[in-house]
């Protein structure tokens, strides 16, 4: 009994520290975007969208790739790729930059870690959608350090500023995480740092910007740097991942 008691405890602990939610303190410079997550940053990468997933009548045309980890998509992006209507197919952007390219953070957030997501700008909700995974009802839960993971169960947020500029944040599921709780909906306004929900347990968010606005300022495992072996760590509406480039110029 006093085992099973001290067990008890212990689970009781994790989970009160699971649930923590802190105050931060919200940068209030101009042109900059905060982490939506508590995490390490997993990667910095530049993508070009080459695909989307198609409508009904793109389907009953019968001109769809089907991948068997990713599911269904027609092989052409949104006729405007940076408005993130629908989820859209992206790859490693090569040759010349494009203006339609667009930087992509992966955080992934361990069971330690704080796991409220805050929104990276003033904006609206003009997109939220979720999304099972495989054409699955539930899941599929690949451990979300892992690449694969981006294509678990997620919901994917369009935030869209007062200028009609748009950035797209996805939540994903992972190994130990099953549900991911929106606080809020289509058409709700946001202040910078808002909480606007949460994922229970590990798993990883994804924030993707227009790379021609925008240049990263964080250091990601990929980097190998020796002072961030795992990556930078950041903590969700106060660590700034995104800087405007024009506010440089």
């Amino acid at each position: 009994m006093p085992l099973l008691g001290v067990f008890c405890l212990m689970i009781a602990v994790f989970f009160a520290n699971f649930w923590r939610d802190p105050d931060r303190p919200i940068p209030q410079d101009a042109g900059i975007l905060v982490s939506p997550a508590d995490g390490h940053v997993m990667f910095v990468r530049r993508e070009r969208a080459n695909g989307r997933r198609p409508s009904r009548k793109e389907r009953e045309e019968g001109n769809i790739e089907h991948d068997e980890h990713t599911g269904d998509w027609y092989p052409k992006p949104c006729e405007k790729p940076l408005s993130f209507e629908t989820e859209q197919r992206f790859v490693a952007s090569e040759g010349t930059p494009q203006d339609s390219d667009v930087w992509r953070i992966a955080i992934f957030m361990s069971p330690l870690d704080v796991h409220v997501n805050r929104a990276p700008r003033a904006a609206e909700i003009v997109a939220m959608e979720h999304r099972t995974g495989k054409g699955k009802r539930r899941g599929p839960f690949a451990p979300a350090y892992r690449k694969e993971s981006e294509f678990n169960e997620r919901v994917r947020t369009v935030f869209e500023a007062e200028d009609g500029e748009r950035i797209e944040v996805m939540q994903i599921s992972g190994a130990l995480a099953r549900t991911i709780v929106p606080w809020k909906g289509i058409g709700d306004t946001l202040r910078r740092g808002e909480r606007y929900g949460m994922i229970r347990l590990g798993s990883r968010v994804d924030v993707r910007v227009p790379a021609n606005l925008y240049q990263s300022l964080v250091v990601s495992a990929e980097d190998q740097d020796p002072n961030h072996p795992k990556g930078q760590f950041i903590k969700a509406g106060s660590d700034i991942i995104f800087k405007r480039i024009l506010e440089e110029e």
